[in-house]
């Protein structure tokens, strides 16, 4: 089994691999990254030299490719002491362009561009924009930057070497005093009288690395991050991973001990508090709350996250679907050609024969007639408002798990072993129980752990219908918005789900079959 394990797990890796790459190739090689600027207000109000700049910016951004500006290149001199301050202020003038720049600069421009053009990169110099009369626009500067594609090889290899980030005392470049780390027993957020340990850090990202507070699983950290990738406009700023397991709804607010000491009623979690450099001198505000800039923080609200409505209406409408399609597929196949097979044939045929849309439009329609809400309502929420997605998304399941199971158990009812089993004087009774249903429920048993998982990804057609905040079409959004990091993040986050099912539905079915085995070959 152990064998078998490490096996799978390396080509579930590999896959997983593969396909984020295919992905990756094709976002930045086959669409055009010119549409990510179709919704973008900055991008419209840009002129000449800055458009161009500012699509160079974005496109890095994106993670199209690697980008360089002239002025970036003499700061970066600078801080390595190669030239003065007095110097780069010098060397960055450029005049009217690159060519008529003074002698110093243009020792320095042809040091940049034979540089990158030696690393493979394309330097393009641009010249100031003017107006009509040839005078220099107010503001308007030369520009001269270097940028080249990033291969995908580079791509794959920042991408999953940043999946993971752990948070320590030298994650903060700026200078934050003394850098630590601080146990305490009683947690400052609840007025320091409440026994709750809590890890709390200077110099890293988080404030808080390890608190205990109300909320299940009840002890949380900080420490150790997952970086599907960032978003850019489904929830610009925000990771993949953070838009799927931040909670959602109204604010709940609580009284809260601020770090300067300062107590009220409010939603912030203190426990996300995250470093901004600055932001204690610039936001007089934050002087009455803080002592550092760990101001940065998010606030504690009602609902759950998407992946948790998504997960919810899943795995209750999984339960469902095996609660119902295990005993009518059973009596199907028991009742063959008879009434009740007849109506569960008929009700197969119709979920596969209507477009899911159209039942669940239907279905919607009835429930609302009844009294039922036809969606979701996050500033006054009722578990009433989870029938109609959870059946809805339940009636398909119910429709192929009967069909396969009564399949699988027509086929064994008519095997040469049942029959020698009624020959060897066993009960009807025995020979269903302990033979037709025990083989035939085997590979139904395989799909479970990805019914299950599969959950979490959410359903993009039942979520919208019932507008349930849920992942279902978080990733229908991010293609519709050209948000790169989305489809990446939420791609790698499928795949895992995927190959991770798999793995887990062959050694259930191991556990349920004992002729099925991963330790020995087959003879």
């Amino acid at each position: 089994m152990t064998k078998y394990l490490i096996s799978r797990i390396i080509r579930a890796v590999v896959s997983v691999v593969i396909v984020v790459a295919v992905v990756m190739v094709m976002i930045y090689s086959f669409l055009d990254k010119q549409s990510i600027f179709a919704n973008d207000p900055v991008f419209t109000k840009q002129k000449s030299n800055g458009k161009q700049v500012y699509m160079m910016q974005e496109w890095e951004r994106y993670g199209y490719l690697d980008y360089v500006n002239y002025t970036d290149y003499l700061q970066e001199l600078t801080d390595n002491g190669a030239i003065t301050s007095e110097q780069r202020d010098v060397y960055k003038n450029l005049g009217k362009n690159a060519a008529g720049a003074n002698d110093g600069a243009a020792e320095y421009i042809q040091k940049f561009t034979e540089f990158y053009q030696s690393q493979g990169y394309t330097v393009v110099p641009l010249k100031a924009d003017t107006r009509a009369n040839g005078a220099v626009k107010d503001g308007g500067q030369p520009r001269l930057y270097a940028y080249r594609d990033v291969p995908i090889l580079n791509r794959l290899w920042n991408y999953f070497s940043g999946l993971f980030k752990v948070d320590n005392i030298h994650t903060v470049e700026e200078d934050v005093g003394e850098r630590g780390l601080e146990f305490t027993l009683y947690d400052p957020v609840y007025g320091g009288n409440k026994f709750s340990p809590a890890i709390m850090g200077n110099g890293t990202h988080h404030k808080y690395l390890l608190y205990f507070d109300n909320q299940f699983p009840y002890i949380h950290q900080n420490l150790l991050k997952v970086k599907l990738g960032m978003s850019y406009s489904v929830n610009k700023g925000i990771d993949v991973f953070d838009t799927m397991t931040q909670s959602q709804g109204s604010f709940v607010k609580s009284t809260i001990t601020y770090p300067s000491g300062w107590a009220e009623d409010s939603a912030d979690d203190l426990h996300t508090a995250t470093y901004s450099a600055g932001s204690l001198e610039k936001g007089e505000l934050n002087q009455k709350y803080f002592v550092d800039d760990y101001t940065s923080v998010t606030t504690v609200k009602s609902g759950m996250s998407k992946m948790g409505y998504s997960f919810v209406i899943g795995i209750l409408s999984v339960i469902l679907a095996y609660m119902l399609a295990i005993p009518v597929g059973i009596a199907m196949a028991l009742k063959k050609d008879k009434f009740m097979d007849k109506l569960g044939t008929f009700y197969i045929i119709f979920i596969m024969a209507v477009p899911s849309l159209g039942y669940i439009f239907l279905f919607k329609a009835i429930g609302s007639s009844v009294g039922l809400p036809a969606k979701f309502d996050m500033q006054n929420p009722t578990w009433l408002m989870y029938i109609l997605p959870i059946v809805s998304l339940a009636l398909p399941s119910i429709a192929n798990l009967m069909k396969w199971l009564r399949r699988y158990m027509i086929d064994q009812m008519n095997s040469d072993y049942v029959k020698f089993a009624r020959s060897g004087g066993l009960s009807e009774r025995e020979i269903f129980s302990k033979h037709i249903l025990k083989n035939a429920i085997i590979p139904i048993v395989h799909g479970i752990p990805g019914s299950m998982l599969g959950a979490l990804t959410g359903a993009i057609i039942t979520e919208r219908v019932y507008v349930v905040p849920g992942v279902g079409n978080l990733l229908t959004t991010a293609i519709n918005s050209y948000d790169n990091g989305v489809i990446v993040g939420v791609t790698l986050f499928y795949a895992l789900l995927s190959v991770t099912s798999v793995i887990l539905g062959d050694i259930l079915m191991s556990m349920v079959d004992p002729r099925i085995s991963f330790t020995a070959k087959a003879r």
